[in-house]
């Protein structure tokens, strides 16, 4: 009559133990971060930058590789490098994969600033161009650079562009009269340009 009680007890600690084991098994302290996990951290490390809050970079994450890739559009290569940068610090030894596409002309003139109108200016200074005081100026010249260089009918480092109050004058010499008016053309249907003085010579450029 004293069996069935102890087989009772007996069944008790049997599911107790396995109770506890069960739990034992599932509580890893030592898993790391998840996907998810990784992409939020390296997201919150771009959000937390100005030269990259506004960029559209997606983030996807290998955990198990702890590897990261970037992809999308930053509007310089500055940005491209710091948001690289910038998701290697959200874990050690994080490897990043780059795709990150540099589109200058993308950027619109609510996301441009003093630091980049500062950075404009000296590349222009050092092509001998010229820039209004202005961050609108910078900001018309910098999209008129972008637009010359992805245009192939016109030769962008033959151009000189100066912009001053909103008025664009173009120099230099193109190799023919359908390249002029291409890059007068360019510049003209750039927003916020007053007015465009094309001085561009016809003729065979040298160098």
């Amino acid at each position: 009559m004293r069996i069935l009680p102890t087989l009772a007890v007996s069944l008790i600690v049997a599911l107790v133990g396995c109770s506890t084991s069960t739990t034992t098994a599932n509580s890893n302290p030592n898993k790391g971060p998840s996907n998810s996990d990784l992409e939020q951290s390296v997201k919150s490390k771009l959000a937390s930058d100005q030269r990259t809050q506004d960029s559209k970079i997606d983030v996807s994450a290998d955990a198990d590789k702890n590897e990261v890739t970037l992809k999308g559009t930053v509007y310089t290569e500055a940005a491209r490098m710091r948001a690289v940068d910038l998701a290697k610090s959200a874990q050690p030894g994080l490897q990043v994969v780059d795709k990150i596409d540099v589109k200058p002309g993308d950027m619109p003139k609510s996301a441009y600033n003093e630091d980049l109108a500062r950075d404009e200016r000296a590349k222009a200074s050092a092509n001998n161009e010229k820039i209004g005081d202005s961050i609108n100026d910078a900001w018309i010249h910098s999209k008129i650079a972008a637009k010359l260089i992805g245009d192939s009918a016109t030769p962008a480092r033959k151009i000189n562009i100066d912009v001053v109050n909103g008025v664009v004058t173009l120099r230099g010499t193109v190799d023919t009269a359908e390249a002029k008016q291409e890059a007068g053309r360019i510049a003209k249907d750039t927003d916020d340009v007053k007015r465009v003085n094309n001085m561009l010579k016809v003729g065979i450029s040298k160098g």
